[in-house]
């Protein structure tokens, strides 16, 4: 306990970052827990591309119900004429980030940064339908073939995650807290939208440091949580994978696998 005190501690105290929460889940169960001023485990904090395994997670519920396959062609309506090649895009292609979508990211500090040639970050800055705007891209190369980090392909995923729900005759908005949040006892997950109602999770989303423990460990177990299945059977496994087009392996389906070092993630989400 000494020492997990003093690892905590020294943890929280590095001036070189701006740690707001830290929680240590050994067997299930919290041992330690650390806060900054301002800060408890209740806190909804920005978290970024942590949402994209959150669409992850969505997919793989709608996988467990038998709503979605990995290597169903990706249910996009337009992408299905009989010349578009689009239609070769696989649900697993999305996952992966491997679409092949022409969608450019030219990162945040260059001359195109802020424009709206820089389709990737608009999402963020512009007020766009986003799930139009990821789909409307063009194809570029053969699906499969690179690993790129675009925030086309989640939110392409958000976008089928939305129509099968409204399909079914759900409620999209409720969906991600009633058939994830609610199941883990996740409490204080935020979703934002755009003005469209679609979630914008890629960046948007805000988690307690509580929520995420919760969400690690449902993946920890392999999609289930005590007792009850969430995640498709083998879908863990999955997400875990490499992608085939990612050289480093340092990206699964919708997750950092910590294989290819912080550098190869900066490098990735800023050339």
């Amino acid at each position: 306990a000494t020492k997990l005190d003093e690892a905590l501690d020294w943890a929280m105290s590095r001036e070189d970052q701006n740690t707001r929460a830290l929680v240590v889940v050994y067997r299930g169960k919290i041992i330690g827990e650390r806060y900054a001023e301002g800060f408890t485990k209740d806190t909804p904090q920005i978290s970024w591309s942590q949402g994209k395994s959150i669409t992850a997670a969505l997919v793989g519920v709608l996988a467990e119900r038998g709503e979605i396959t990995l290597d169903e062609p990706a249910p996009i309506a337009e992408w299905h004429g009989a010349r578009d090649r689009r239609r070769n895009i696989r649900v697993r292609d999305l996952m992966n980030m491997s679409s092949g979508l022409d969608f450019k990211n030219y990162g945040l500090g260059g001359s195109d940064s802020w424009s709206a040639s820089n389709e990737h970050f608009r999402i963020y800055f512009d007020g766009i339908n986003v799930f139009e705007h990821v789909t409307n891209q063009p194809y570029e190369i053969e699906p499969a073939s690179e690993f790129r980090y675009r925030n086309s392909d989640p939110l392409t995923l958000g976008r089928i995650v939305r129509e099968k729900v409204e399909a079914g005759g759900g409620n999209y908005l409720r969906f991600p807290q009633e058939a994830l949040f609610d199941r883990i006892g996740a409490r204080n997950f935020v979703l934002e939208t755009d003005a469209w109602g679609n979630f914008i999770m890629t960046g948007y989303d805000y988690g307690s440091a509580w929520d995420w423990a919760r969400f690690g460990l449902l993946h920890l177990w392999d999609g289930v949580f005590e007792g009850d299945r969430i995640l498709a059977e083998g879908w863990v496994k999955f997400v875990r994978t490499p992608a085939p087009g990612d050289p480093s392996r340092g990206y699964g389906g919708l997750f950092w696998l910590n294989r290819g070092g912080c550098e190869a993630e900066w490098q990735a989400i800023h050339r």
